[in-house]
């Protein structure tokens, strides 16, 4: 199963959250991780995930 880069959970291939970056897909548990991601790439790419990511109310 892929994972989640930005809090680590693993997620389904066949998700509605994911992305392409540079040619490769990627998979996130939600859009909070998605836009997440999508907002700072290479920071994920580096550091790998951070944990679970706080809701948005």
């Amino acid at each position: 199963m892929p994972v989640d880069i930005v809090c680590g959970m693993e997620v389904s291939a066949g998700t509605r959250f994911k992305t392409v970056y540079k040619g490769k897909v990627y998979y996130f548990c939600s859009d909070v991780c998605r836009r997440a991601f999508e907002k700072n790439p290479n920071y994920y790419l580096e550091h790998g995930p951070i944990g679970r990511m706080p809701e948005e109310g």
